[in-house]
């Protein structure tokens, strides 16, 4: 303990000369953070001042922009905007954005800025964004203001492969004594909380995997005593009831300090000077001890560098238009304004493209109907927890069609709201409506937007309230109107957009949009060879390409590279190939080693094995993918080819296919496969199938469901579906309810489950991989929902694949009697191996 002063004076009584020099000292050692001095980078070069610099890029980036010329106003804002740079000295700061931003572009990294000054006309001349402040018409005073005292914020995404080449390039250039990524304090969540209490408290890893298994997400709501009797155990136990206790106790605790995404510090002097620095956990890394929020209270200058899968895939889509069809395509030379890009998204079709692509945006772009790019944006921002909780959406939707006036806050905040039919949907509209509204003065509106961003974190948005009631009434508003404008701003505090980042991803979805829609094959290429990322699975994006009218063409050693690629057709259009990538546990080396051998093509596994040297066990992989189909080996037939082949590397003196005692292999029959048995093993092996969907197969053994594509014309009102759980979601604002998406081999449904139902089939609707709901329908325009009324866990029909179709349905075939009937097997949720121990009892398949 600290002891006070009487203590020590007591203790030492008889030396009170150290009481006194340790006075002394302890004065001389006073120290506060204002007195930490932090220098930018000076971003001149060869003698150029960063701002003369700065302006020379500008114009040169005006030329290149506006090839025909400008008119006067862009002209003017140029003016404005330097001038504004140049009199609070930010210039270094652009500049530094820009020199990581052409770095990228000069070895051809697909990148885009977006935050509060990425949609500057300084950030669309210096290539930054390819958002022109034209598309939304931002003022520049809104991310650049005298009364701030800050920098502007500029975020950076960067394709998600390739993004640590320029986090290297960052300390190559500034030195590790000089750049480092800052830190970000990791709390508990509940799932982290019960693993660690559990541990502590002895209780069994399947103990914790059960508890930790029945939490939803990154909830912080503990454990709950209903769920653990649900599971078999008693939390009236001692043991289990303390074990909750600290459960809930320690959520919200700091648990560790990890780096930030990808933030950094860079200074103009020795950043070890400043905060210490050390080894980050991730290979050639190097991070600050402090966290991001405690650099943004000190006004230490951050620099994003983030990743983005998307930019990622639309490059490659863009390697692939140019590699197949000669266009040379970027960001902002993709053309403008199409109109069946728009057509298509109204009906919903957006299976992988860039933030419309969940359910909630695909339910509601049919009723947005996008016409223009500014309505991305809209629709970009709207349907987020801000905007949904804030009440925002249906009036919007509302006024869009006509069904109500726009403006219900009066003139005054007419201009403020008008693009977005008086519905406040960003942070800017926020902080105007403030000003305007409220008399807010523009320190007192800086202050709101840092309580919207920090609100998650500190809670100080409701500190507000008072201030903005009360100033929206001294102009005039009644208390409701006043009340009303409150809540809506204070949704932004939960996950709300600034106008600026919903244009920068706006961008990439109208791209994303307009490569789905004119070249569905690339794009679902290039998506593929972008996993993981997005909503949906490899399946999910295959089924949508076959949909769209693209040829799938399996995995082939003698055809397939490591990514998946294009293939031209007899007709001129473009099937894909899968490749090897596909494949589970297939190392992206031997696929080279496969490719670099085939030369004219391999007539057998053996030759593979011989030619390529992978390991007997890269061959099994093969075969269970079905890789070999080319060569017209059946995927049992290549299995127990690759299975004579022992060694682990080939003998170049012994080429002959011998067996373990140096006699040939004897020929052998092996039964067919069937249908059912065939997509397991194609799930197993690659994730997907080719041949079918499951619910093909299951459909005629679990009658009375309807396909989902006859949902919008079906005339029952109660009715069953049954697919494939392919994704869940729970959304913070939507009061508990629960959003599933189920696929047949037709379509995918979406399944309404209230907290009610929820309740009754908790553990089905978690843990179900194949579920059967029964419900009633809701249809508004092309969207239709069924919301759930029974759920039936129909995952242990999916086992039935393994047997024969007419032994599932109950019909067999009739045969001769001198025909040889095919060994019957037990259900499929085996390895294929072990049906040729059971087949060949005799063979060694260890």
């Amino acid at each position: 303990r600290l002891k006070p002063a009487a203590d020590l004076a007591r203790l030492f009584r008889h030396h009170p000369a150290a009481l006194r020099r340790s006075l002394e000292i302890a004065t001389r050692c006073s120290f506060d953070l204002s007195e930490l001095k932090y220098d930018y980078p000076d971003e001149s070069s060869q003698g150029e001042p960063p701002q003369l610099r700065l302006e020379r890029l500008a114009h040169a980036g005006l030329a290149r922009r506006y090839p025909d010329g400008c008119d006067a106003r862009v002209q003017g804002l140029l003016q404005k905007e330097l001038s504004l740079v140049g009199e609070l000295g930010y210039a270094s700061y652009f500049l530094t954005v820009h020199d990581i931003v052409s770095e990228a572009r000069r070895r051809g990294i697909l990148c885009q800025g977006r935050g509060s000054a990425a949609n500057s006309i300084i950030c669309y001349l210096l290539g930054i964004t390819d958002v022109s402040p034209d598309m939304i018409g931002m003022v520049f005073e809104r991310f650049i203001s005298r009364h701030r005292g800050e920098p502007p914020d500029i975020d950076v995404d960067f394709e998600h492969e390739r993004r640590e080449e320029i986090i290297q390039w960052i300390y190559e250039r500034y030195g590790r004594h000089r750049a480092g990524l800052c830190a970000t304090v990791i709390h508990f969540r509940t799932r982290a909380a019960i693993r660690e209490v559990g541990k502590v408290m002895g209780l069994s890893q399947d103990v914790t995997a059960s508890l930790s298994g029945q939490i939803w997400g990154m909830s912080n709501g503990g454990a709950d005593p209903a769920r653990m009797r649900e599971l078999g155990l008693n939390p009236d136990d001692r043991r289990l009831a303390q074990t909750i206790g600290l459960i809930n106790e320690i959520i919200g605790f700091p648990r560790h300090l990890s780096q930030h995404v990808g933030g950094f510090i860079i200074t103009q002097g020795r950043l070890d000077e400043l905060c210490p620095i050390e080894n980050a956990a991730m290979e050639a890394r190097t991070v600050i001890e402090w966290d991001k929020d405690d650099i943004d209270a000190l006004g230490i200058l951050k620099v994003d560098v983030l990743s983005l899968g998307m930019l990622t895939c639309i490059r490659k889509a863009f390697d692939l238009l140019e590699q197949h069809e000669k266009q040379v395509l970027t960001l902002d030379r993709v053309p403008q304004e199409d109109r069946a890009t728009y057509e298509m998204l109204t009906r919903a079709d957006a299976v992988g493209v860039f933030q419309v692509e969940s359910r909630a945006q695909m339910n509601f772009l049919p009723r947005m109907r996008p016409a223009e790019f500014y309505d991305l944006v809209i629709e970009v921002a709207i349907v987020r927890p801000g905007p949904i909780q804030g009440g925002m959406v249906q009036p919007y939707i509302r006024r869009r069609q006509g069904l109500e006036a726009p403006e219900p806050f009066g003139p005054a905040l007419a201009e403020v709201t008008r693009k977005t039919l008086g519905v406040p949907l960003f942070q800017e509209q926020a902080m105007q409506i403030a000003v305007v509204g409220a008399g807010y003065t523009a320190e007192e509106a800086d202050q709101l937007r840092r309580s919207l961003a920090s609100f998650r974190r500190m809670g100080t948005i409701g500190a507000h309230r008072d201030r903005f009631v009360a100033g929206m009434q001294e102009n005039g508003y009644s208390p409701e109107i006043a009340q009303a404008c409150f809540s809506q701003i204070e949704g932004f505090a939960d996950y709300g957009f600034p106008e600026s980042h919903a244009a920068a991803f706006a961008m990439l979805t109208y791209v994303s949009s307009w490569l789905k829609c004119h070249h569905p094959a690339i794009f679902a290429c290039a998506l593929l060879n972008s996993q993981p990322m997005g909503f949906y699975a490899p399946a999910q994006i295959v089924r949508d390409a076959r949909e769209h009218g693209v040829e799938l063409r399996p995995v082939c050693v003698n055809h397939s590279v490591w990514d998946n690629t294009l293939e031209r057709r007899a007709d001129g259009s473009l099937a894909l190939r899968l490749g090897f990538r596909q494949i589970k546990g297939l190392r992206q080396e031997d696929a080279g080693w496969i490719v670099g051998a085939r030369g004219n093509g391999y007539p057998d596994p053996e030759s593979l094995w011989l030619r390529a040297g992978v390991a007997p066990a890269t061959l099994e992989r093969l075969a269970e993918a079905d890789a070999f189909s080319g060569m017209n080996l059946t995927r049992r037939d290549a299995l127990w080819a690759v299975r004579a082949i022992r060694a682990p590397a080939p003998l170049p003196l012994f080429a002959d296919p011998l067996d373990g005692e140096g006699l040939r292999e004897p020929d052998v029959t092996l039964p067919a496969m069937h249908l059912g048995e065939e997509v397991v093993e194609d799930y197993l092996a690659l994730r997907l199938s080719l041949r079918a969907h499951p619910m093909e197969i299951l459909r005629p053994t679990i009658p009375g469901i309807v396909p989902h594509d006859q949902l919008t014309c079906v005339s029952a009102r109660r009715i069953s579906v049954c697919g494939l759980v392919i994704t869940r979601q729970r959304p913070g604002t939507a009061s508990g309810v629960i959003f599933l998406t189920l696929e047949d081999e037709t379509g995918v449904s979406n399944i309404v489950v209230w907290p009610r139902v929820y309740e009754r089939f908790r553990r089905i609707v978690m843990g179900g991989r194949l579920l059967r709901v029964t419900g009633q329908i809701q249809r508004e325009g092309i969207v239709v929902h069924v919301i759930a009324e029974q759920v039936e866990d129909l995952s242990g029909r999916i086992a039935d694949l393994g047997h024969p179709l007419e032994t599932v349905v109950g019909i067999t075939q009739p045969q001769a009697d001198d025909a040889p009937r095919p060994p019957r097997y037990p259900p499929r949720a085996h390895h294929p191996r072990d049906q040729a121990k059971r087949l060949f009892p005799s063979r060694d398949f260890h």
